[in-house]
């Protein structure tokens, strides 16, 4: 007998991409022994919550949703994991109802540690309430494999894993630990796997993706041209690249490849050369817009995502008009916009010149509001033009979902019942017009090729 059979299980997952990646394997291995997901109006015998600590508004949603899932499961098994858990073991298990905590390194104990507690008698169990392990930053060393399916076409294969880069502002090489990764032939394995169960589009996925090797003396170029040659996947996307490591060569052989989209996200946090110092960003603005140039110099439809980082420690205004016209200039698709939080035991403490809560504000509703101008400027250039659209599950009645290759999310329509047999497929769709929602729209038959 499977050792958790009949068991409920109720999974949330808060943060980054590779988090939910995390929870999906965890959530598989837990299947092997028998557990079932729990439906709504079920009780679960088992809670999950992977957790993050990019903010402090991250981990105030962590606690509220720890404190949502002890209400609505009484009784449960209740292990949280993640940055939160790594960073703030203590106050994590001190938390009603929270059974056990596990960080980073420890991840990997997590599905024997619920099966072992499962499986105690209720005075034992109790008696193990509260606990938790971690390890110390230096420590974290093990790499937790992790492929995970987000649209049933789109998986999430986690390659990479830790940061050596210790910006100032930033928390995550204190959570994740030192920059490691799995080898190339094991991310190869992984993605056959995905094509043998019928995905057809991968993400790459990792904290610093372009820093894959250091485990193995293997490089990100190596891995792209590996997972290239992959048959049955038709698509792979590079969730996040740091500019200083999106290498000349890993942009030509991207541009010249059978499966690599034109889709390229990359971080640049400020537009300012004066506030990228005091980040200790490892670029300047004139590396990040030859960066950009040159894919759009060989993938001239590429979308291009950039996050950027408002208010922090140090920004004045005059950095702040600076960044703006920098990333008004810029040729890109999309800002995805962040509010400066401090972080205790960050450096960025150490900087003089607090930006003001409102003024944070009005500085993000700015890019935001340039973000939106840049985005309609992208979509309208392909306004009646066809490109290859991947179709996905998610559909309501009339529609059903994709993205085409430079990632504009298409809503396509159709009369009467829903074609059959086009899921996961790649289909040439004509785009017709942008939606309020950032959809480009398709008028409805087009399906029927």
């Amino acid at each position: 007998m499977k050792q958790l059979e009949g068991r409920k299980i109720a999974c949330f997952t808060l943060g980054c991409k590779l988090n939910y990646a995390e929870t999906s394997t965890i959530v598989e291995q837990l299947q092997k022994e028998g557990a079932e997901t729990v439906h709504e109006g079920e009780t679960a015998d088992i809670c999950l919550v992977n957790t993050c600590s990019v903010t402090e508004v991250a981990d105030h949603k962590c606690r509220q949703q720890i404190s949502k899932m002890t209400r609505r499961h009484p009784g449960a098994l209740v292990v949280v994991t993640g940055c939160y858990a790594q960073l703030k073991p203590e106050q994590v298990a001190g938390l009603d109802g929270v059974d056990l905590v596990l960080g980073s390194e420890e991840k990997v104990r997590l599905v024997p540690e619920i099966i072992k507690r499962v499986n105690m008698m209720p005075e034992e169990r109790l008696l193990a309430k509260h606990e938790f392990h971690t390890s110390r930053t230096a420590d974290i060393r093990r790499f937790f494999p992790s492929c995970a399916s987000g649209e049933r076409t789109r998986y999430f294969l986690k390659v990479q894993d830790g940061c050596d880069y210790y910006c100032t502002y930033c928390t995550i090489p204190f959570a994740r630990g030192r920059s490691r990764n799995g080898s190339i032939e094991s991310m190869v394995e992984q993605a056959r796997g995905v094509a043998a169960k019928g995905g057809r589009e991968i993400v790459i996925t990792g904290v610093n993706i372009g820093d894959f090797g250091k485990s193995t003396g293997e490089s990100f170029l190596d891995l792209v041209k590996a997972l290239d040659a992959v048959e049955g996947i038709e698509r792979y996307r590079i969730s996040s690249i740091e500019p200083n490591l999106l290498t000349d060569e890993v942009i030509r052989y991207c541009a010249s490849s059978r499966a690599f989209m034109p889709h390229f996200h990359i971080p640049l946090q400020s537009g300012s050369d004066g506030v990228l110092r005091l980040m200790k960003r490892r670029y300047d603005t004139a590396l990040f817009r030859s960066k950009v140039e040159r894919v759009l110099e060989l993938m001239p439809d590429a979308y291009i995502g950039v996050d950027v980082i408002v208010g922090t420690r140090g920004e004045t205004e005059e950095m702040f008009e600076e960044a703006f016209c920098f990333m008004e200039s810029l040729p890109v698709s999309e800002y995805h916009v962040f509010s400066y939080s401090e972080r205790p035991g960050t450096k960025a403490l150490e900087i003089p010149h607090v930006v003001t809560p409102e003024e944070k504000h009005r500085r993000s509703q700015r890019i935001l509001a340039l973000s939106e101008r840049k985005m309609q400027e992208f979509y309208s250039r392909y306004e009646t033009t066809t490109r290859p659209v991947l179709l996905e599950h998610s559909h309501r009645d009339g529609v059903i979902y994709g993205f085409t290759d430079n990632y504009i999310r298409v809503a396509c329509h159709y009369e009467g019942e829903k074609p059959q047999g086009v899921e996961g497929r790649v289909v040439p769709v004509r785009l017709s017009g942008v939606h309020t929602e950032q959809e480009l729209l398709v008028v409805s038959g087009l399906l029927d090729a």
